[in-house]
């Protein structure tokens, strides 16, 4: 019983250790900018905007105002706002922009998912068909090129595009700080890594762009609590990968409290949770079977929620191993050497500061990084929670407050 223990304690090591290598060493591609021959195309893809909204009043008049001045010929878009289950006055703004107001009302089947799905249907039924769809959430801000890159990377051939995204409100608290750091590092190490490696995007839930034609071959269907994860799946599933425009940057309001964040994020890891249950094995046996390697990246993203956890294990590990005598009673905490835990520890961390420094983030920002490891730690009873209840599929909806403009961005 012993000996198998010991095996059990070893094989976890090192599964830990070697997934967490894995993920440093793909992200190692986002420490350099690829040079790239980039060529503006005149403008000639036609787009369907469409935004997501519930009760968003206090933020949809400035993203109009945006939407409505981006630089891109008018006649070439259209701006549709999802009045999803709205209780405010979000319908009645959005008509004062001239700007449509498609009002859901559906107490049963509630969520970003199946507002979009609901409006995809709608949106094949009109005399007007568009090249392209894009989406964006009601507290978004967009810069006003955003349209004329999705332009350029759709005439290039790409089918699913996903934006660089930006947080609007970085510096309202300790917890939107987080967040900020959070997103500074997956757009470098995540995506911008994988761009560079030539593997696929993966789609963030908003600034997102569709070919039509794709949307009506495969259908939308993503109606999970991580409408952008499932889709991402799907889209890998049928090897269609998506591509990262970094120059098109999408602002987006993230929570202030911890609370509203936990709420958020239990969200997020139960629809993850629910793809990583439906995709990931089809994933892996297909990676397999084609030899392509993007298929089992794909699968190691909708691993992320046991990565958290493993995350924790590596600290777990690294302590025992380390600040107590017990690898030297039970003679099974040896397989990785100290030096690798710490080295591995101190690789993980300071991942961070070297992105903030590569993307020139201001001084003030590092200041977030004191309880950035407090808000890394949330994670892991939110991995578990979500792991055990990711049949809970309520939808909770983030309050969103910061009215702020584009204009206020770049002072």
């Amino acid at each position: 019983m012993h000996q198998f223990f010991v095996i059990i304690a070893d094989i976890f090591q090192f599964i830990i250790f070697t997934v967490s290598i894995y993920q440093i060493i793909i992200s190692l591609a986002g420490c350099r900018r690829k040079m790239e021959d980039k060529v503006d195309h005149p403008p000639q893809k036609s787009f369907a905007i469409l935004v997501a909204a519930h009760n968003e009043e206090k933020v949809i008049a400035p993203l109009l105002e945006n939407l409505i001045n981006l630089d891109y010929p008018k006649e070439l878009y259209e701006i549709f706002v999802i009045c999803d289950n709205c209780t405010d006055q979000t319908a009645q703004i959005v008509k004062q922009y001239n700007v449509c107001a498609m009002e859901r009302f559906d107490a049963v089947n509630k969520g970003k998912g199946y507002a979009m799905e609901w409006m995809l249907e709608k949106l094949w039924k009109r005399d007007r068909q568009h090249d392209a769809v894009v989406v964006f959430d009601a507290d978004n801000l967009v810069s006003r090129n955003f349209l004329l890159e999705m332009n350029n990377n759709l005439v290039e051939g790409h089918r699913v595009i996903q934006s660089y995204l930006e947080t609007k409100n970085p510096f309202d608290s300790w917890v939107s700080l987080s967040y900020a750091i959070t997103y500074w590092f997956i757009n470098r190490m995540w995506q911008e890594a994988r761009h560079n490696w030539g593997m696929a995007a993966t789609l963030s839930g908003t600034g997102m762009c569709f070919e039509t034609n794709l949307l009506k071959e495969l259908g939308w269907n993503a109606t999970s609590l991580t409408e952008d994860v499932e889709f991402t799946a799907k889209c890998i599933s049928n090897e269609i990968y998506p591509t990262w425009a970094k120059n098109a940057i999408v602002y987006d309001e993230k929570p202030i409290t911890l609370m509203s964040s936990i709420r958020q994020r239990l969200r997020w890891m139960r629809g993850h949770t629910d793809c990583a249950r439906r995709y990931m094995k089809p994933l892996i046996l297909k990676a397999i079977q084609t030899k392509r390697f993007a298929l089992f990246d794909a699968a190691m993203y909708l691993f992320q929620p046991i990565r958290f956890l493993f995350v924790a294990a590596v600290w777990v590990m690294s302590y025992l191993q380390v600040a107590t005598p017990l690898y030297s009673q039970f003679a099974l905490l040896k397989m990785v050497p100290d030096w690798a835990w710490f080295a591995l520890n101190t690789a993980l961390f300071l991942q961070f500061p070297l992105v903030m420094l590569m993307e020139r983030r201001p001084w003030k920002a590092y200041l977030g990084l004191i309880l950035f490891p407090v808000f890394q730690f949330t994670w892991f009873p939110i991995t578990l929670v979500g792991l055990f209840t990711s049949k809970n599929k309520t939808w909770n909806h983030t309050i969103h407050t910061r009215s702020i403009r584009l204009e206020d961005m770049k002072g």
